[in-house]
């Protein structure tokens, strides 16, 4: 644990040139004291450390002195990738791998440019966990999952009270619910992390298939799946303004169909999940749409928007 915070000191003080105590303290998350004995550690293992006294002092290296650990390992040049969605990281167990490799990064950039990632993170900011979500902690598996994923691992773990033996290619992040894109036997398959129960990582490996690629991947499957989803077709009449209104209400699975089944009178086919979703959906046109088949829906719109006039006269 010392040996990371002395080499997160030697990474700081090269890549902003001179810091405080205070400044080493807060960044390191110890206390100033121990700052005080980290430096003279360093100074004692032959690091050309020093103290700047005086007013705007602190801790400096000597002018010209690169260390070398900035080289990244496979892990932290991983982990760097992922550095924009913290959250993610911290779930995965990650955060301590990708923040040594931002320091390596950081420290490896040139004089002029070491302010661009704190200028990046300023300005852009990726927030991946849907709203609503609360504080609910991360899937039991997940760590263990990500270590298989990283490594080329297989697992044996318990899904849906069943026990399967995975291969496990890659993890998913889609509005704060994490998923597991694994083969298992011949077939790719998407799995819910949080239905995991009990995880094995096994100590042989596996030889991933050359052209996988995990984000063409859920894109195709997420498309499938939606598309599986809309299991019935209703018809509706639209008046300009609700056909401007079509692409906010339509599913975005059935939009492309739903578009090119626009006839000029405003007719239009729609794919839904249901009936009843579709009731939901009709009645954000309001009186921009007309229901024309199936005369289940066609009734309850009408008997929604008699009960709406009524409220309203009385």
């Amino acid at each position: 644990m010392r040996a990371a915070r002395l080499m997160s000191l030697v990474l700081l003080l090269q890549g902003r040139g001179g810091m405080t105590a205070a400044e080493l303290a807060k960044e390191l998350e110890v206390s100033e004291r121990t700052v005080h004995r980290d430096v003279l550690a360093l100074a004692g293992a032959g690091v050309p450390v020093y103290a700047d006294r005086g007013r705007g002092g602190g801790y400096r290296l000597l002018d010209g002195y690169r260390t070398r650990l900035t080289g990244l390992d496979r892990a932290e040049a991983e982990a760097l990738f992922l550095s924009g969605v913290p959250a993610a990281l911290r779930e995965m167990g990650l955060q301590d791998v990708a923040a040594t490799a931002r320091l390596k990064a950081a420290a490896a950039l040139s004089p002029g440019l070491r302010d661009a990632p704190a200028t990046a993170a300023q300005r852009f900011h990726l927030d991946a966990p849907g709203w609503f979500a609360g504080d609910e902690p991360p899937p039991a598996a997940l760590a263990t999952l990500a270590r298989a994923v990283w490594n080329d691992r297989r697992v044996r773990a318990r899904y849906k009270d069943r026990v399967r033996a995975l291969e496990p290619y890659g993890l998913v992040l889609k509005a704060g619910t994490w998923y597991l894109a694994a083969r298992l036997g011949s077939r790719f398959l998407i799995f819910r992390v949080h239905r995991f129960g009990e995880v094995t990582v096994l100590p042989e490996t596996f030889d991933r298939e050359p052209g996988f690629d995990l984000a063409a991947f859920w894109a195709e499957q997420s498309a499938e799946f939606s598309r599986s989803l809309l299991r019935e077709e209703i018809t509706l009449r639209l008046s300009e303004r609700g056909r401007r209104m079509l692409r906010h209400v339509a599913d975005p699975a059935a939009l492309a169909g739903a578009l090119a089944s626009l006839a000029p009178d405003g007719t239009v086919r729609l794919a839904v999940e249901s009936i009843e979703v579709a009731f939901s959906q009709v009645l954000r046109f309001g009186p921009e749409a007309e229901v024309l088949e199936p005369p289940e829906l066609r009734a309850m719109v009408a008997d929604a928007a008699a009960r709406t006039a009524a409220l309203y006269q009385r």
